[in-house]
């Protein structure tokens, strides 16, 4: 990936976003971020060269980023800071941003059968369902025990692993 550095994409990137949300008549433009970087989120130091600036957080380190058009800043939903849910089984929100997605999710639905997990698969399909999330991730989040686990895709074993922790 190297050599796609240095060549103007991320700074054409941000300038088209920017110039759709303004031709559209949007507030502004906002972004996840984290206190320390995760490879998965956007750069927010590159954000922050065009003026997006931290309005938000959450007690666990997420950040959200906005750059606003019209003084109006963007916050979490309180259900999202909780990133609780009073099911203790897994529980596994989801959309279709990726294109692993819905191959992950038969495998963890056939692990959990095989195991004889209790488990729940929720797709988010609208902007109403995703904000009304218990979590700030809309595209991938695993719940165990009643707490959120990760945004991290994943496989039977890994699974394993958090019941293991959770349940110990």
């Amino acid at each position: 990936m190297d050599e796609h550095k240095g060549n103007g994409y991320g700074r054409q990137l941000m300038e088209y976003c920017l110039n759709d949300a303004k031709e559209r008549g949007k507030s502004g433009v906002c972004m996840l971020g984290a206190e320390k970087q995760k490879a998965w989120l956007s750069d927010q130091a590159f954000a922050m060269k065009y003026g997006f600036e931290e309005v938000d957080s959450t007690k666990d380190g997420y950040k959200l980023l906005a750059l606003s058009f019209d003084g109006t800043l963007p916050h979490f939903a309180p259900n999202a800071k909780r990133q609780a849910i009073e099911n203790k089984e897994l529980m596994v929100y989801y959309d279709m941003q990726c294109p692993y997605i819905l191959q992950r999710v038969e495998t963890l639905k056939e692990h959990c059968e095989e195991k004889a997990i209790p488990a729940s698969f929720v797709q988010v399909a609208t902007l109403e369902q995703a904000k009304a999330l218990p979590c700030v991730f809309n595209n991938w989040a695993v719940f165990y025990g009643g707490k959120f686990q990760t945004v991290n895709q994943l496989d039977g074993g890994m699974l394993d692993k958090i019941m293991a922790r959770e349940d110990a």
